[in-house]
């Protein structure tokens, strides 16, 4: 029985007791019911003391866990701040990699370009000066030939 009931059990045998008269209000109630209450109460309070104890323990290994749990989760959720900031970096660091090494392949290539139009300009200006010359022969001998038909008619 719950120490709540006892002592409302030993309130009702009280209430329910015989005044004596002349005493000023006081009751007759048998010790041995008495006792027998109190024996009760005394043997349902370790009871409930424990079960309160344990409630409270209980209430403290759950709100002990709960907070293991959340620093658990806290903890969890810095080191994905951590990788997804090492990924962010890694991304930042590979695309300014890949600008740089662009920019050079731009760079390179402007100066092949460079390069080859300088040489094909070179080799076009001997072109141009060897057909040059050769025009220039075939002018002379042309003239020659012109002069010596001229010569022959004459």
């Amino acid at each position: 029985m719950k120490v709540d009931d006892l002592i409302l059990q030993l309130q009702d045998l009280i209430n329910d007791s015989k005044t004596v008269p002349l005493s000023g209000g006081k009751v007759m109630v048998s010790s041995d019911e008495v006792y027998d209450i109190i024996e009760q109460i005394q043997d349902a309070m370790p009871a409930e003391v424990r079960q309160a104890k344990n409630i409270v323990a209980d209430r403290k290994q759950i709100l002990a866990e709960a907070n293991r749990e959340s620093e658990n989760i806290i903890r969890a959720a810095e080191e994905r701040k951590k990788v997804m900031l090492n990924q962010n970096e890694l991304v930042r660091e590979a695309q300014a990699k890949a600008k740089e090494i662009v920019d050079d392949a731009k760079a390179k290539s402007a100066e092949i370009r460079k390069a080859a139009n300088v040489y094909v300009d070179g080799i076009m200006k001997r072109t141009e000066e060897s057909l040059s010359e050769q025009l220039g022969e075939v002018k002379k001998t042309r003239a020659n030939i012109i002069n010596s038909q001229k010569a022959k008619h004459e």
